[in-house]
């Protein structure tokens, strides 16, 4: 995980103040955040967690080695710090060990990244007012772009993460192929009893250990719920390079996890339809980026047809051109 910088910018979005429902005002949350240097931009993180309105029962902060100072931080506030070597760090098993070790007798689990910024004081409230259907086994927000957030990057965000909710059951693959699974650890919750009736996380994958365990969550005959009324600034503005290594990687867990594509079926024409969004929001707010978002789109494809092929390349070479390194130490 990279330390950033962002800045805290004022929710697009004022909520008025709703009552919680049963599952957020009876329940005991648990809110877990990875992190690893996290930099300046925890401050913002701890005052936006700080000023919610309902508050989680505890936050666990899964911490690999930071040595800037965050982790003290969070436990002069109360937060538990749990430490983890950051060369034993895996997207899926680290997320599950925390929630062996202190969500045993919780009800829900938030999962937070550390440069996703609260936008607004109901956030949480609201992500898991979702669960007041009994279907919801998952449930994830809205992210919103962050002040410094390039136009490629703001709009991925706009594509992706729309301004109303939905609901999503195993019958809707047949409409929306694999986006079924979409869902996002950058802010999401969890019914417990359901991730545990599915096995929790998967502890070995390369990324998207959100998208394999919805993906069973589904399977088992619950739902997903995209909450858009919860809402954090999260973006990444990405070089060439990254974009590349981030679909390598997709490729990697796709070829890794054939089951699903199988099950689920392909993306159909949602890459065709995110592309073309793209070049016209560029278009209208920054003509000058179209040329690079047409190379990025090039590379996105070279790439994850790359990772699907990984296991013909050398071990070091997918260690250098992989966004996520530690994977192949």
């Amino acid at each position: 995980m990279k330390a950033q910088s962002w800045v805290l910018i004022q929710p697009i979005q004022t909520l008025s103040t709703m009552p919680l429902h049963a599952a957020a005002a009876k329940s005991r949350v648990v809110l877990l955040v990875p992190t690893c240097n996290p930099g300046s931009s925890w401050s913002d993180f701890l005052t936006a967690l700080q000023n919610q309105q309902t508050p989680p029962s505890q936050v666990i902060v899964l911490d690999s080695e930071s040595t800037d100072g965050s982790a003290q931080v969070a436990q002069a506030l109360g937060h538990t710090v749990h430490t983890v070597q950051r060369s034993q760090f895996n997207h899926g098993g680290t997320r599950q060990a925390g929630l062996d070790q202190y969500a045993q007798s919780a009800d829900f689990a938030v999962f937070l990244t550390q440069d996703a910024i609260l936008a607004h004081p109901e956030a949480l409230a609201q992500l898991l007012t979702a669960f007041d259907d009994p279907s919801v086994a998952a449930a994830y927000g809205r992210q919103l772009p962050h002040a410094n957030a390039t136009p490629i990057a703001a709009h991925a965000r706009f594509f992706n993460y729309p301004p109303v909710g939905h609901t999503v059951t195993l019958q809707d693959k047949a409409q929306k192929g694999i986006k079924t699974c979409f869902l996002s650890n950058s802010f999401a919750a969890y019914r417990l009893s359901a991730l545990r009736q599915v096995g929790g996380f998967a502890p070995d994958l390369i990324l998207a250990e959100d998208m394999h365990l919805a993906a069973r969550l589904l399977l088992a005959g619950h739902a997903i719920r995209y909450q858009a009324s919860a809402q954090v600034y999260h973006s990444h503005n990405y070089n060439l390079w990254d974009e590349f290594g981030r679909y390598f990687d997709t490729g990697v867990f796709h070829a890794q996890n054939a089951w699903l594509r199988q099950t689920f079926g392909n993306a159909g024409s949602e890459g065709l339809k995110f592309m073309t969004s793209e070049l016209r929001h560029l278009w209208r707010t920054a003509p000058g980026q179209v040329p690079q978002a047409m190379v990025r789109s090039a590379l996105k494809a070279v790439g994850y047809q790359w990772g699907q092929l990984h296991r013909h390349t050398p071990r070091a070479i997918k260690r250098r051109v992989s966004m996520h390194k530690g994977y192949w130490a």
